[in-house]
């Protein structure tokens, strides 16, 4: 029953025990398995990872077992690994015995990210280290149909591998170490129960900071929380930062693509800060170009901020896979979402949250200022800071496609009193007004629900946009005769 798995815009997740069971993991690895045979072969090797949910290592077992008896090798972390860290592994496999380095054919990762504990996934990520496209997805649920019951029972390890060193070894040679170590600063990380300990904090401590470790213990409940470096999931960390008049508070999500901020004074910044902070970093301190891409659903201050760098801004769909192939397509300063994941020009296209923490600390390094201030000095320098807002509306199948088909055939001419100048349709439909605000309402593909992003120049206005789009999803999903 393929129709029971559903691959969104990072894999597939469920429900453990209720849709993400062994019998599925099972059907989803056989369906990697053809999907790899027929692209690459079975000479090189298959990566496989996972993070420290409840079951994941056995979920990855059994995927060995599977990708085994398709006739694969398969190299298996040594521990519960970061998404970015196997996504690296993906694309520099460790040596064989014989010292060949054949490539790998990719990776097999079990997450759930962000998700809550309950919930699991699998994903698959090419060799090229970034996530897998849609036609990749698309090739692999194909797959599944064909797939019924009857494959092998059982577990296995294979051949196991340490990904740590050479992966640290990449951002020590990416990062300047040596000016980090010479403004010793005192940093708290919040590794919220999950795959980021050890690499975020062991790097910041290789740096030379004084580095304070919370929630360093693996648990499958995160402490009872979502594993979501969300401000209300850092409260821990904050008070830590504040307590100790620390220079920085960092943070990982559940298998640490995505990060979390936290600034001298106890501040959490928004991912659509940190990307703006460090596409200045970049550029300003380390003297890098390439594109500035971002998704329809990020802040328009990067498009600012490419303007005045006299870079390229390119607009993606949501989903990092879209801002991935960008980044494999041409030279990418920065690539980055909303939702809380970024890479960088020289490393892979994956989001990951190891390395943006890293970047966080070298840029106050760099500039030799508290945080705060040199948010200051970006909103100065570009003369814009902008308040942004999601809405996360539960509405069923109808109501979603009655607001959809709304906005689309009958959009609107002016919102909070300001007039309409554009509609972009690149992932949902964006609406662009005369004072620089834009909302755009996003239906998700796997839930009941339609995400309303806004932006607008400062928080007042926010404000005034926010009702105007709630009555404008009113009107729109009511019924016709009410209208």
């Amino acid at each position: 029953m393929s129709e029971t798995i559903t691959f969104g815009t990072d894999g597939w997740r469920d429900l453990i025990a209720e849709n993400f069971t062994f019998p599925n993991v099972r059907r989803v690895a056989a369906a990697i398995a053809r999907y790899i045979l027929s692209t690459y072969g079975d000479a090189r090797p298959v990566i496989i990872g996972h993070d420290t949910r409840f079951l994941a290592r056995d979920f990855a077992l059994t995927s060995i077992h599977i990708l085994r008896d398709a006739g694969l090798k398969t190299l298996l972390v040594d521990r519960d690994a970061p998404t970015p860290v196997v996504a690296f592994s993906a694309l520099h496999p460790p040596a064989a015995a014989d010292g060949r380095l054949p490539g790998s054919a990719g990776a097999v990762m079990i997450t759930a990210s962000h998700n809550p504990p309950q919930y699991c996934g699998i994903k698959y990520i090419p060799d090229y280290a970034g996530p897998a496209t849609k036609e990749i997805t698309d090739r692999i649920v194909g797959e599944l149909g064909s797939i019924g019951g009857g494959l092998p029972l059982g577990a296995e390890e294979g051949e196991i591998f340490d990904p740590a060193p050479a992966y640290k070894a990449a951002i020590a040679r990416y990062l300047d170490m040596d000016r980090i170590a010479r403004a010793g600063l005192s940093v708290a990380y919040d590794a919220m129960h999950a795959t980021g300990r050890g690499y975020t904090d062991g790097l910041l401590k290789e740096a030379g900071c004084r580095v304070t470790t919370l929630r360093d213990t693996v648990d499958p409940l995160f402490g009872g929380a979502m594993p979501e470096p969300a401000p209300r999931f850092l409260g821990g960390l904050i008070s830590t930062v504040t307590a100790g008049k620390m220079a920085l508070g960092l943070a990982n999500d559940g298998d640490a693509d995505r990060f979390g901020v936290v600034g001298e004074d106890g501040h959490c910044y928004t991912p659509n800060q940190v990307i703006a902070l460090l596409a200045r970093h970049l550029h300003k301190n380390r003297h890098m170009n390439g594109a500035i891409v971002r998704t329809v659903a990020t802040t328009h201050l990067l498009d600012r901020l490419a303007a005045a760098y006299g870079l390229p801004l390119r607009e993606t769909p949501v989903g990092f896979k879209w801002v991935g192939a960008v980044m494999r397509a041409e030279p990418v300063l920065i690539g980055g979402e909303e939702s809380g994941g970024l890479s960088v020009l020289g490393h892979i296209p994956e989001k990951d949250g190891v390395l943006a923490d890293l970047l966080v600390a070298e840029m106050i390094a760099f500039e030799g200022k508290p945080l705060g201030q040199i948010w200051a000095d970006l909103v100065t320098e570009i003369g814009f800071e902008p308040a942004t807002r999601r809405l996360d509306l539960h509405l069923e199948a109808e109501a979603k496609q009655a607001l959809m088909d709304h906005l689309k055939q009958r959009t609107p001419t002016s919102v909070a009193g300001f007039k309409v100048t554009d509609r972009n349709t690149t992932d949902g439909v964006k609406l662009l007004l005369e004072d620089g605000s834009w909302l755009l309402a996003r239906p998700s593909g796997t839930e009941p629900i339609v995400r309303v992003y806004l932006e607008a120049p400062d928080a007042a206005t926010l404000g005034h946009l926010e009702g105007a789009a709630q009555e404008l999803v009113e009107r729109a999903t009511m019924p016709a005769a009410a209208r």
